[in-house]
């Protein structure tokens, strides 16, 4: 998939098209870029139309102009549906993916299919305590990458994959993200507990691996409480990335529930 920008917008993204079909937009990690998905594009390549980003400060997104920020990115994903004349979208988010996931689907509901995130947490309800305790650990980590990002790159696979394949992978993209795109994260939290979650006239799934951190799995299990209508699926064998981890039962998973999306 060729690299696209449209005028006045950061972000790089990048399309597969087959005829008809419904459109898929996968959006990725943190520190890492859209290249996580490849399993996920060599799997659906003829199957559904692809759309898939870099967020801003990943990948090719990071030719920024004053005054751009993470928190504009639910409007470029909306710039960029009308520029290809998508009206409706699937989305799949993991971790950072599916908070960005779950803002555009609260500014923009119409245009989506169904949405999937994956070790992410509920942005509409999110607990102060557990808030607190994410961002310490988010700091902690922005100082081993102050210091050193290779540093930096090597704990934090350790933290986002469980696998030795995905975490070698994690760790190729994450040993290139700069230092200068931390600042792109300041404003994320102003997505958080903005909205009140009302009637979802879509299809929810939400889910993470079994060795993810065990306040990932108390945020799923809280989520699904609020929400008992939505689907929620646990990968064994899978940390954090679980499209990178266990890409076959991903796969199949999503296949399952878009099929699902249509009935």
């Amino acid at each position: 998939m060729k690299p696209i920008k449209l005028a006045n917008s950061p972000i790089t993204y990048y399309i597969s098209r087959t005829g008809q079909a419904e459109w898929i937009l996968f959006i990725h990690a943190a520190f890492v870029n859209h290249n996580m998905f490849k399993p996920q594009f060599e799997y659906f390549v003829n199957k559904y139309n692809i759309l898939a980003i870099d967020i801003i400060g990943h990948g090719q997104s990071t030719d920024t102009q004053k005054g751009d920020t993470i928190n504009k990115m639910s409007m470029w994903i909306f710039d960029i549906l009308k520029a290809e004349n998508i009206d409706k979208v699937h989305i799949v988010g993991v971790s950072l993916g599916a908070v960005l996931a779950q803002d555009f689907a609260n500014c923009y509901p119409y245009a989506v299919s169904s949405l999937a995130c994956f070790g992410g947490y509920d942005i509409n309800h999110f607990d102060a305590k557990m808030k607190n305790e994410n961002g310490a650990k988010q700091k902690l980590m922005m100082l081993k990458a102050l210091f050193s990002v290779k540093w930096f790159a090597k704990a934090n696979r350790k933290i986002s994959a469980y696998t030795s394949q995905a975490q070698n992978e994690f760790f190729a993209m994450n040993i290139l993200f700069p230092k200068k795109s931390f600042m792109f994260l300041a404003t994320l939290n102003s997505m958080v507990n903005k909205y009140k979650t009302g009637q979802r006239n879509y299809p929810l799934l939400i889910g993470c691996g079994k060795f993810d951190i065990p306040m990932e799995l108390e945020v799923i299990k809280a989520w699904k409480d609020r929400e008992p209508g939505c689907t929620v699926v646990l990968f064994e064998n899978a940390g954090h990335c679980v499209n990178m981890d266990v890409p076959q039962e991903f796969n199949k998973t999503m296949e399952d529930f878009w099929k699902g999306a249509n009935q």
